[in-house]
């Protein structure tokens, strides 16, 4: 009975497992902002390349 007592006790794996959740949650949150910034980033690019095509069309 002992040994499971010193088993349950032991908490040494907690502090991995504590920075995996905390490194699953920067990850989760890079990625929504890479994604929100993402479409952003296209928008602007495309309003850009309408600029250009308008402009070297003449009109």
């Amino acid at each position: 009975m002992r040994n499971w007592q010193g088993i349950i006790e032991d908490e040494s794996g907690a502090t991995a497992v504590e920075y995996g959740l905390i490194a699953a949650i920067i990850a989760v949150s890079a990625a929504g902002a890479m994604f929100s910034l993402g479409n952003g980033v296209q928008d602007k690019f495309d309003q850009v390349d309408s600029a250009v095509a308008e402009a070297s069309s003449g009109n």
